[in-house]
């Protein structure tokens, strides 16, 4: 009963950040400034990478965690340079 009861958590977990990141992506489309677009890709990939783990811990391998490690270190990147660009204007000085 105990192994039911996690499964169904995880898939619970897995469907509130699929909706998460669906929230995230209406935002992403149609946000009105591009600071929101920004945030909106920052949690993107936050929830992405969430998302992988809970996989991961469902499927109980190894490469799952690999993954989203991936996903964190190639995902702040992207975010750190936008928020640059729109607070200078460029992105290398």
């Amino acid at each position: 009963m105990s192994a039911m009861l996690v499964n169904l958590a995880l898939a619970g977990a897995q469907l509130m950040l699929a909706l998460a990141m669906a929230c995230a992506l209406v935002r992403l489309l149609i946000g009105p400034q591009a600071q929101d677009r920004v945030l909106a890709l920052d949690t993107l990939y936050v929830n992405a990478m969430l998302l992988v783990l809970v996989f991961g811990m469902r499927y109980a391998s190894s490469l799952y965690f690999e993954a989203a490690l991936v996903i964190a270190m190639l995902g702040f990147v992207p975010t750190t340079a936008l928020a640059k660009f729109l607070l200078r204007g460029e992105v290398i000085e």
